[in-house]
């Protein structure tokens, strides 16, 4: 019954028109962002932080929540059509679906896309809604020292699953906690590396990171790489996919779901791990692993589904636990800070109309992406004939003016300016970004963990193996770390990773 009440609650906060509006706006944004090429619902996220300031809370995080989502919709269209991916998770859907419109099924691809992902949307809603309550509940069973130990284990699997070089990630894991560190300490009231910089006494603003580090430096790598669009879109045709189409997607489809709901629970999972494992699964199990490449339908459905299934439960342990388990995740947290709302359990019980009215309003933005994908396709398609060098000017300015307008100070945009150029030396040298910004996130909130578990157990360090809950976080880790160093588990990584590269 209980569960009951909290739905209709939802749908009751889901279905104001303001709500329905802020869905619509973030899932037409997330598939625009996902049609474009160079602009990704991190960087997007990122430059919308500070329009969520003076928004109200619900609305802001459905729309926010919207354009991640409806990215993973928009990445396909093109995928499909052009062969030019505009989302890093719609990398693998060019190998097959850019074949399969070559073949002059271009509509079955898109069709097939469109309704695998709101099948894993509408799978990932439910788990959501069945795992939530659970999970709370075992979280407000948790001490400070559970919390530090489970975000111990966040920060371990965030370099565990993180493309790219782990001692790279681990290196950006202690970045992001070092700057983790600038501004007041709690406790005593100290400056900590501030440089008697006024500015910097509350710590360094989320939102200047957020949109330096993924913006301005997505920005300066696409103009360096001179980005171009691609014309001669192929015709669309029928969008209905024949009986042995069907056949050959609905079991891919489950699979990709199953796959992307678990990878995207894992803290540095989500809808890129998700696509390229259903992916490299779909071909090792084949009878017909040829195909591949060359036009196979399971190609499509998979890791569609898989990118759908894995963008939806990623929200389970940011919303429950206040742990996010990737870049998109962290700024929604950022988001939920800016808004006064400490992440975590607490947000069930004492914001239940925004934690289930989100939940629900995942289903509502699902169904409105099918109908805003299919139809529009061809709008998406002529957005691709705008030059990136007339769209990087717009997202530089608009970077700006929302650094600007969150304290009306000049500071914010030289932050911005700043970690635009710390982005930009990252990419160069190989590192990812998320995990500096899970270490950053994460970072301030472990060490308040850690120090309440100390003060609470008068500096004795054991209490953080005389919990049962803590202990077996901390197991966990220790696992994770010694997997690191196995070569089966480097291998894994590389091929997961593989095509992205």
């Amino acid at each position: 019954m209980d569960l009951l009440h909290n739905l209709v609650l939802g749908l009751e906060v889901a279905f104001t028109f303001q709500n329905l509006l802020y869905a619509l706006v973030g899932c037409m944004v997330g598939t625009l962002i996902g049609v474009l090429p160079g602009i990704g619902p991190v960087a997007t996220i990122a430059m919308l932080l500070p329009i969520t300031f003076h928004l109200p809370p619900t609305a802001s995080l459905i729309m926010l929540a919207g354009i991640y989502y409806g990215a993973q919709y928009g990445g396909s269209t093109t995928s499909i059509l052009v062969n030019l991916p505009g989302e890093a998770s719609s990398v693998v859907t060019c190998l097959d679906g850019y074949q399969m419109a070559r073949r002059g099924r271009a509509g079955a691809a898109l069709s097939i896309s469109a309704l695998g992902s709101f099948f894993a949307g509408t799978i990932g809603t439910i788990i959501i809604v069945i795992f939530a309550e659970p999970l709370t509940r075992m979280a407000q069973k948790f001490g400070p020292a559970d919390y530090c130990s489970l975000m111990a284990l966040g920060l371990v699997a965030a370099v565990v699953l993180a493309s790219g070089s782990v001692i790279k990630a681990i290196a950006m894991v202690f970045l992001g906690l070092l700057f983790g560190l600038v501004g007041t300490d709690v406790n005593t009231g100290a400056q900590r590396f501030t440089f008697d910089i006024a500015e910097l006494s509350d710590g360094i603003d989320f939102a200047p990171i957020a949109m330096g580090l993924f913006g301005i430096a997505e920005i300066v790598v696409n103009l360096e790489k001179h980005l171009e669009r691609r014309g001669g879109a192929i015709s669309v045709g029928s969008l209905w996919p024949t009986r042995e189409e069907i056949r050959r997607a609905i079991p891919a489809v489950i699979r990709g779901t199953t796959l992307g709901s678990l990878l995207g629970v894992l803290p540095g999972g989500g809808p890129t791990l998700g696509a390229f494992s259903s992916y490299t699964l779909e071909k090792r199990i084949s009878k017909n692993p040829g195909e591949f490449g060359k036009g196979a339908v399971e190609g499509v459905a998979a890791p569609e589904a898989a990118n759908n299934a894995a963008a939806q439960t990623s929200f389970i342990p940011m919303l429950t636990l206040g742990i996010p388990s990737n870049a998109v995740m962290a700024l929604m947290v950022g988001a939920m800070i800016i808004q006064g709302i400490q992440p975590g359990p607490e947000v069930m019980t004492k914001k239940p109309d925004l934690f289930w009215g989100m939940i629900v309003s995942m289903w509502i933005g699902n169904l409105m992406l099918v109908v805003i994908n299919l139809p529009m396709i061809g709008m998406w398609v002529k957005l691709l004939t705008v030059p990136y060098r007339f769209l990087a000017p717009a997202i530089l300015l608009f970077c700006c003016i929302g650094a600007y307008s969150l304290q009306n100070s000049t500071f914010h945009v030289m932050q911005v300016a700043a970690f635009g150029v710390l982005g930009y030396v990252f990419v160069r040298l190989g590192c990812e970004g998320a995990p500096f910004l899970l270490g950053l996130v994460l970072g301030p909130q472990m060490e308040e963990y850690f120090r309440r578990a100390m003060l609470l157990s008068r500096g004795d360090p054991s209490v953080f193996i005389e919990r049962p809950i803590s202990l077996g976080l901390l197991i966990t880790t220790a696992l994770l770390l010694i997997l690191m160093g196995l070569p089966s588990i480097k291998k894994a990584r590389e091929e997961a990773f593989q095509e992205e590269g």
